[in-house]
């Protein structure tokens, strides 16, 4: 995760504008289809490959746990305080109040967030986040309040024990990461930390499935390293990480580089790691969020630009890959639309699109693990931070979970502008085939099956909503916590018509596919 503000000089959100944009295509009721219709064959779509069974995933910060100062929510009035931001003759100590405020740990035991996040299992639940990298392990239910010198933080037994129970209760295995601050007095990373984080999870009956060592080595100074950190140390450290790795915990896979950019740096830190890593691990983000200067119009978010952006990231990674580690999986460890806790239009119906879209994309492009940051923070959350209901985004994450199957389909739809078509075969249920079917147009689409399926449709009132609708009907839990009956509507196999800014999957159970016959998970 990015702490230091980066500044994107890119046209300013305005509302009022995004919405003008799309409000005629969404009023109207009758748009004349495309001639031009696509057919897709279900029963003879070919498999091009696998994704892991907890292929979508989710981060929760490791500040989160500890408790701490984590990103502001914004303000009423984003334009004075971003003014602020820009002005150069303000303080680091006034930007640093504007952009981080504290928060209590967050309780792991709360009957709607395990709910929730029990629905998307099975998961990995990530634990990490810049903030990890300066944390300390107190190996105690109640430590001091204040962390050793090189530490920000502090994790008490207590609430990792927490995290470990979640974990078991939400069918998530934890993801984590490393940090810099152990050092001894010639300044190499000591595992003593690490030894007693691994030995106390052990203890307890936990696990560690994965681990990166330092979240966003590339930044690693802006991530709590001392001065002066550079490759060579940086190689020396991951070789001691690795080696304690096998030593005490063998099935835990060490993830790496774990980069927040796509250039020379990543390469080097690779290379660095002595083909230590059984996983290729990286973080994208489209941009920055307005916190940190950034200024992404929202009316971007429909764009192939801006939706594309994954695809680039990915390829950067799987070249690096090829050339370094050959035949290494790659996991997406850090993901969302905004650095910086996310830009104010995340929490709205738009960023559906992209989330749905980027698992789609990276599905099909062979990544095995995507996760999202975060579950339930700040406003690239699934989950409202301070009332956990869903945010539309939740109910496409939910949508997959239940739909999209481990193996990926090559659903042979022409190319057409704004359609974006993915298929995989239909979870647990063996011969079936689920697509998810994006229209980002100002018009609708169409595609013909030859086959009947059973369709979910995403929608809202208007894109910057922050309600969501399923054919039709908003989705919200009710007053028991329980999640609403996820219905889907019979459609004949002929043209299915696909209306402006909609998101779409489409349930095909008799497809017979024979890539998908064989027997399924659940």
């Amino acid at each position: 995760m990015l702490r230091v503000p980066h500044h994107v000089r890119t046209r300013p959100c305005r509302y009022a504008a995004y919405a003008a944009l799309f409000a005629s295509a969404l009023s109207v009721a009758t748009v004349e289809v495309m001639a031009e219709v696509p057919s897709v064959a279900p029963s003879s779509m070919p498999r091009i490959g696998t994704v892991d069974e907890r292929f979508q995933s989710y981060n929760i910060e490791m500040v989160e746990v500890t408790g701490g100062r984590f990103w502001k929510p914004y303000a009423k009035k984003p334009e004075a305080r971003l003014s602020t931001l820009r002005d150069g003759s303000d303080t680091q100590e006034h930007k640093d109040a504007d952009l981080y405020q504290y928060r209590p740990p967050i309780d792991l035991t709360n009957a709607r967030l395990r709910t929730l996040a029990a629905a998307l299992g099975p998961a990995y639940l990530r634990v990490s986040g810049t903030w990890a990298n300066t944390t300390y392990f107190a190996d105690s239910d109640q430590p001091s309040s204040l962390p050793p010198p090189g530490f920000t933080g502090i994790l008490s037994r207590l609430r990792w024990r927490e995290v470990v129970r979640f974990s078991r209760a939400v069918n998530a295995e934890i993801v984590t990461s490393f940090g810099a601050g152990s050092r001894d007095a010639a300044g190499a990373w000591t595992p003593d930390q690490a030894q007693r984080l691994l030995a106390y999870t052990s203890a307890i009956g936990g696990k560690i499935a994965a681990a990166e060592f330092i979240n966003e080595p590339d930044l690693a100074g802006a991530g709590g390293a001392q001065a002066g950190y550079d490759l060579a140390a940086y190689g020396r450290d991951f070789r001691l990480f690795h080696a304690l790795m096998k030593r005490t915990t063998p099935d835990t896979m060490s993830l790496g580089p774990g980069a927040a950019g796509a250039g020379p740096t990543a390469s080097d830190l690779l290379a660095a790691s002595g083909s230590g890593v059984d996983a290729i691990s990286y973080h994208y983000y489209n941009t920055v969020s307005e916190r940190c200067g950034g200024a992404t119009a929202p009316e971007t978010a429909l764009s192939e630009g801006w939706l594309s952006g994954t695809d680039r990231a990915f390829s950067f990674f799987a070249a690096l890959r090829d050339r370094l580690e050959p035949g290494k999986p790659i996991w997406l460890t850090e993901t969302a639309d905004a650095a910086c806790g996310g830009n104010p239009w995340a929490v709205t119906f738009v960023d559906t699109f992209r989330y749905l879209d980027q698992l789609g994309r990276l599905a099909r492009a062979g990544v095995q693990v995507v996760i999202h940051n975060t579950l339930a923070a700040s406003d690239y959350g699934l989950l409202d931070e301070a009332t956990l209901q869903p945010r539309p985004k939740y109910w496409g994450a939910l949508l997959w979970r239940r739909l999209m199957g481990t193996t990926v389909l090559d659903p042979g739809a022409p190319a057409k502008p704004n359609l974006h078509v993915y298929a995989h075969c239909q979870r647990a249920v063996p011969g079936g085939v689920s697509l998810l079917v994006i229209n980002t147009d100002r018009a609708p689409q169409a595609l013909r099956l030859s086959t009947a399926s059973v369709r979910y449709t995403l929608d809202a009132v208007g894109l910057s909503d922050s309600v969501a609708r399923l054919n039709g009907n908003t989705l919200m839990l009710n007053d028991r916590n329980e999640l609403p009956d996820l219905a889907g509507v019979p459609t004949i196999a002929e043209t299915v018509t696909f209306e402006p800014a909609t998101v779409t999957f489409l349930a095909i159970p008799g497809a017979a596919n024979g890539a998908c016959s064989a027997a399924v998970k659940p």
